[in-house]
């Protein structure tokens, strides 16, 4: 593998850094480290002696993370690992406790422009889909094995196709013939069956379908439910976890967990009395969503759709009360 070929610039790199607001010698998590662009601006912000865990399941992504990230040394503790795993790498390491975490969600750029990797419609490749090559499942197996009903809840639940069922009939038929192996097989399929799919559209009618395969594949919205949940219990009192989001579901789970945190009491509204006796133990940091600004965009397409959004740790004690 060429690392030399892994190119991601960072989303909202200063508006990221300005949430976690980090002190020199601060210990932060990079649950998703792709290019290592955030890791690096963290490492620099934490100097001298801060600590930097970078996460990926995607070795490319740690190869190339460790090339960029050398000059800082042990100061930089790169694991293979899902960021839903974080409580086990921690507990590993013997940390009890991150001043800040960050989670850089969806498909990387590079991952997008590997061919081979089978993300794309954009050149013909095996349909693989897998972040972590180690892992069994690809989107073939699930395209050739499962049923109708399976596949239209697949494409309905992770990429809301309108043409879920359709679609997932005309798979059931060609796979008959002939299994379904490559992205363009699939992509010509899709473009074949629905309504209108061979008129020139902003969007290619098979964007949906390959993004519902690619979060079934990584199990991307379980692990993100998972992945918040966690962050925020091995956050040390003061310390901020910031998401970023690139779709609506992500973004949904991800603002209702936070919803959920910072609301001190979760009982109905007709109880005269909190009976739940729940405590908020986070405050929301961002208000609304913060996005891109146009010359970001201008300059990264892709951080068009990105979505960030933090909270930070509040101290409770062991009445659940906030001090």
């Amino acid at each position: 593998m060429d690392v030399t070929s892994f190119k991601h610039l960072s989303v909202m790199p200063d508006e990221v850094l300005a949430l976690l607001d980090l002190k020199p010698g601060a210990t932060v998590l990079d649950g998703t480290l792709g290019g290592a662009g955030h890791s690096r601006l963290i490492l620099e912000k934490t100097a001298p002696d801060g600590v930097l865990i970078g996460l990926d399941r995607d070795n490319d992504a740690l190869a190339k993370g460790a090339e960029v990230l050398a000059e800082f040394g042990g100061r930089a503790i790169l694991r293979h690992a899902n960021f839903a795993e974080a409580a086990q790498v921690l507990d590993d390491l013997g940390i009890d406790g991150l001043d800040g975490m960050l989670l850089d969600l969806g498909v990387s750029s590079y991952q997008l422009d590997q061919a081979e990797r089978g993300f794309s419609f954009r050149a013909d490749a095996p349909l693989d889909m897998r972040m972590d090559r180690t892992a069994s499942l690809t989107a073939a197996e699930i395209v050739n094995e499962c049923s109708v009903e399976e596949l239209t809840l697949i494409f309905k639940k992770y990429g809301e196709e309108r043409w879920a069922r359709r679609i997932a009939r005309k798979i059931e038929r060609v796979r008959e013939e002939n299994p379904i192996e490559t992205t363009l097989q699939l992509a010509d399929l899709i473009q074949n069956t629905v309504p209108g799919g061979r008129v020139p559209a902003r969007i290619h009618p098979a964007t949906r379908v390959f993004q519902a395969l690619r979060i079934r594949v990584n199990d991307e919205l379980e692990c993100v439910a998972k992945g918040v949940e966690q962050g925020i219990s091995l956050l040390k009192p003061g310390g901020v976890l910031a998401v970023i989001s690139f779709h609506s579901l992500e973004d949904r789970i991800v603002k209702n967990i936070f919803k959920h945190r910072v609301a001190p009491c979760v009982c109905p509204p007709r109880l005269p009395i909190c009976a739940c006796g729940k405590k908020a133990d986070v405050e929301l940091l961002t208000r609304r969503a913060v996005r891109a600004s146009e010359k970001e965009i201008a300059e990264n397409p892709r951080s068009r759709s990105a979505v960030l959004r933090a909270v930070r740790r509040l101290a409770v004690d062991n009445e659940g009360g906030c001090r």
